[in-house]
């Protein structure tokens, strides 16, 4: 039994989550699911990031306190992945006492471990609104692209900035140009990780290429040390004596949240956090699930927090996503061009955004949300492959057997396929490939369809009823394999087919089961879409932004 930690990335609290961010995280509920099925040990882990700059604006935006912001995203995020199936341990958030805790705890140890010191600097000041301000409330131009970018990082060639880098400063909340005025801080020394980090990067083959490539580039540029604290109202405080009102840096706290979530879900749970982090007799996989826009905070700066704490493990694998476009145009939430979660919940199965996030989702390069697109996929794979198969097979056992299933056996040919179906589908998801290894289940759900078709049992029901039941008795244990083949991936269709042949709980094995089990309970897996509905969400996405 394999020991592994899922950390999902934690978005901000401070709006409705857009299928762009769903895509980036989803992955890791797949992971989760399919490890639980093979019997390992998992514990997967996320929250909602309710500190940081991104809550706070939206606070002054609202003219409400952050904490009021962050209790409604945080519910609605929470309810959000309860509709999708997702499937942590515990899904928390940063304003916890928990979390508090430990990330006071971590940056004490930073410091008696000698990793942080601090430093007189400037730092960006905007006399209108009389406050310091945090990073991302600077804008300017990029020294790099020359590019609008924010004061932590430029979206557009991913360079990790300070405020001092950018020209054309402004401040994000009233538009006026900051000065710079002193103060203290403590920094943490990044650039003596250098060494540490460099030859940590080269053994982890198990990245996706993007964090590959991108924690290159930040080695080769040099690794600068960073202000570990700043001047904030809203945050976790830094326990020092002489350090009052200063905050923790949200970009250290964030990334910590992975820690104290799993020491929370032990308090909580009477569960052992220590084997997930701890190195000892059991080897540990840890994946970090999330988008190509934090690949150095998880390659770079969480791997060097953890090294400066001193004795936890480091992450694995990194399944870190491109991104994701909408209609063909960037997702903007200033300009409402988005697709909200909430709103598509409401109106579609979740299997069916599952379902095309993951086989159409920016795995490996950016790709393209198009309403077209969504319902031409739910029509053609899910009910025209999927969910066709399974209703035209148990609805002529239901109608022609009594309701039961038929006698027969399933060919060597076909059982030695769906033997080699777990193991090639299991090792590309363990690898993070998940579009390969849904394509691979449903070219052996093509492949159940076209026997089907060749056996032909609507003739063979009329010439010999055994020969017709061994066509459906095989064609069933197709469909009991698929219920857990498909499990990580449309956990809501095989629960129901679950219940249709009242199956054993899952597991990553080939299953079978027994003739004489009645089919009980049969419903159509998945509706059609009428394609009149991709004219009515275009328009309804267009006349949105209008209104933004």
């Amino acid at each position: 039994m394999a020991t592994i930690f899922i950390g999902g990335a934690w978005p901000y609290a401070n709006g409705s989550l857009h299928l762009g961010r769903l895509a980036s995280v989803l992955p890791g509920d797949v992971l989760a699911r399919y490890f639980r099925l093979k019997g390992d040990r998992v514990l997967y882990v996320s929250g909602s990031d309710c500190h940081g700059t991104p809550v706070e604006v939206q606070a002054i935006r609202e003219g409400v306190e952050p904490g009021d912001i962050a209790d409604r995203y945080h519910a609605e995020f929470a309810d959000c992945f309860r509709q999708l199936g997702f499937s942590y341990d515990l899904y928390t958030r940063t304003d916890q006492p928990v979390h508090r805790r430990v990330v006071q705890e971590q940056f004490l140890k930073l410091l008696a471990n000698g990793w942080l010191y601090t430093k007189s600097t400037m730092q960006t000041y905007c006399e209108t609104d009389r406050r310091f301000l945090p990073d991302r409330y600077v804008e300017g131009t990029c020294p790099v692209c020359g590019n609008r970018a924010r004061g932590d990082q430029c979206d557009y060639c991913s360079t990790l900035l300070d405020p001092s880098d950018l020209t054309d400063r402004t401040c994000k909340l009233c538009g006026n140009p900051p000065v710079e005025r002193e103060t203290d801080h403590y920094y943490l020394a990044l650039s003596r990780f250098q060494e540490a980090l460099a030859a940590y990067a080269e053994r982890s083959e198990d990245w996706k290429d993007n964090a590959k490539q991108l924690t290159k580039r930040y080695l080769e540029e040099g690794l600068q040390d960073r202000a570990a604290t700043r001047d904030l109202a809203w945050g976790i405080d830094v326990p020092l004596a002489g350090f009052e009102g200063k905050k923790i840096y949200v970009w250290i706290e964030a990334v910590t949240g992975y820690l104290s979530a799993s020491r929370q879900w032990s308090e909580e749970t009477g569960g052992a956090w220590e084997p997930f982090w701890l190195d000892g007799q059991d080897p540990i996989t840890a994946y970090y699930v999330h988008g190509k826009d934090n690949i150095p905070f998880h390659t770079l700066i969480w791997p060097a927090l953890l090294m400066g704490g001193g004795g936890l493990h480091l992450p694995d694998r990194i399944v870190s996503s491109e991104y994701m476009t909408l209609e063909g145009k960037k997702f903007s939430t200033s300009n409402n061009w988005a697709v909200w979660v909430p709103d598509v919940l409401s109106r579609y199965q979740p299997d069916s955004v599952r379902y095309f996030l993951l086989a159409n989702g920016p795995e490996k390069r950016d790709t393209d949300f198009s309403w077209r697109e969504f319902i031409h996929s739910h029509n053609g794979e899910l009910l025209g492959a999927f969910g066709n198969f399974v209703n035209r097979t148990l609805v002529f056992v239901a109608k022609s057997f009594d309701g039961r299933i038929p006698d027969g056996s399933l060919d060597r040919e076909w059982e030695e396929a769906i033997a080699r179906l777990y193991a090639d589908a299991g090792a590309l998801i363990e690898q993070g490939r998940f579009k390969e290894a849904l394509e691979l289940i449903f070219a052996f759900i093509r492949s159940a369809n076209k026997y089907y078709d060749e056996q032909k049992p609507w003739a063979q029901i009329k010439t010999s009823r055994e020969d017709c039941g061994k066509t459906l008795h095989a064609c069933t244990q197709m469909i009991v394999n698929l219920s857990r083949l498909l499990e990580p991936f449309l956990p809501f269709a095989c629960g129901k087919l679950r219940g249709f042949l009242a199956l054993d709980p899952p597991a990553w094995r080939p299953a079978s089961v027994p003739a004489g089990r009645p089919v009980e309970g049969l419903e159509l897996l998945f509706e059609r879409i009428d394609p009149s509905r991709i004219e009515e969400e275009t328009e309804r996405l267009e006349r949105s932004t209008k209104e933004a």
